[in-house]
């Protein structure tokens, strides 16, 4: 199966919402966290209604993939 492409600047937010929903997932109940849920918020409102899912070719598979794909770039794969 060939790998999708997407625009840097849609794989940047979407890499970005993975690290926010990770410290966010991992601090404290009482740590102040609305900063990280707003800014969780606005990534994920970039990330859905980003102008490249309005082209034919985009798909729900095609968001499954983005958000692999932000996670393998995360995690360091290449």
């Amino acid at each position: 199966m060939e790998s999708a492409t997407y625009p840097d600047d849609l794989l940047n937010a979407a890499r970005a919402r993975h690290r926010t929903y990770r410290t966010l997932a991992g601090s404290p109940p009482d740590a102040g966290t609305t900063a990280l849920r707003r800014r969780l918020l606005r990534l994920s409102c970039r990330v859905f209604w980003h102008p490249h899912w309005s082209t034919p070719s985009a798909s729900t598979a095609g968001r499954v993939a983005l958000r692999s794909r932000a996670r393998a770039l995360e995690s360091g794969a290449p």
